[in-house]
């Protein structure tokens, strides 16, 4: 198992992903983000079935970073109740998930082991 994870998150459009993923890697809680248009979301909400033209943001991040990640997604994004699902990364490139590490923040901790 690596330290890397990917964090899946649904957007309603390519502008709101890119302004998520441009907001995440300047703030170094994500080395990267790949925007993919042309996804349909079927999906219950609010007692009624939707179905809707969304984009996918997929984010590359280390572990122990992922939950505050999630965190400022949920921060950001317009949706309600938005998608922000971390996966672990078993394998890789060692340079690439060497680079991802490199490129996202330690996390910060104070006295007595607080962020």
């Amino acid at each position: 198992m690596s330290d890397i994870a990917v964090v899946l998150v649904t957007c309603p459009d390519v502008d709101t992903a890119a302004r998520l993923a441009c907001s995440l890697v300047e703030e170094r809680l994500a080395a990267c983000g790949n925007v993919l248009p042309g996804l349909r979301s079927i999906y219950a909400w609010k007692g009624a079935v939707h179905d809707d033209a969304e984009v996918l943001l997929v984010l590359k991040t280390r572990r122990d970073r992922a939950s505050e990640l999630c965190d400022r997604v949920a921060a950001l994004h317009p949706y309600e109740v938005p998608e922000a699902i971390a996966l672990p990364v078993v394998s890789g490139l060692p340079a690439y998930l060497g680079w991802v590490g490199d490129q996202v923040d330690a996390p910060q901790v104070g006295p007595g082991g607080d962020r």
